[in-house]
């Protein structure tokens, strides 16, 4: 039987790019679609009634809406903070609105926001 506490920590530390390629990986070889095997759990998380409303959110995306007139800056940025290829973070930067890392703590996302705001992008935290 897997350690599902060691599991869940390397699942954690994933980047974008290694995100998507477990993503691939699952729909190739086991016909499993992760998004929308989510989809599910994520409406039964919202019918619980007026509890989870009254709780602050716990994890955000940081979502790049633009790169702005500084769009090397801002390509040069996204590469250092997702760990990603400098073709993959110009393909994020040129397909903005897209979200540059999901799930991230608001402190984590804050940070984020601010550095990628510096290099000269428009960013919303969501």
């Amino acid at each position: 039987m897997a350690d599902i506490k060691a599991i869940g920590d390397q699942l954690v530390e994933l980047t974008v790019k290694e995100v998507n390629e477990l993503a691939d990986y699952l729909k190739e070889t086991h016909g499993i679609e992760p998004a929308a095997a989510a989809a599910p759990v994520m409406m039964a998380g919202g019918a619980g009634g007026g509890e989870g409303a009254a709780e602050e959110k716990s994890s955000f995306d940081v979502v790049l809406t633009s790169a702005g007139s500084a769009k090397l800056q801002v390509v040069k940025a996204v590469k250092e903070l997702t760990g990603l290829g400098l073709k993959e973070a110009k393909e994020l930067v040129d397909g903005a609105p897209k979200a540059v890392k999901e799930g991230v703590a608001k402190d984590e996302a804050e940070a984020l926001k601010k550095q990628l705001e510096e290099a000269g992008a428009e960013v919303e935290l969501k």
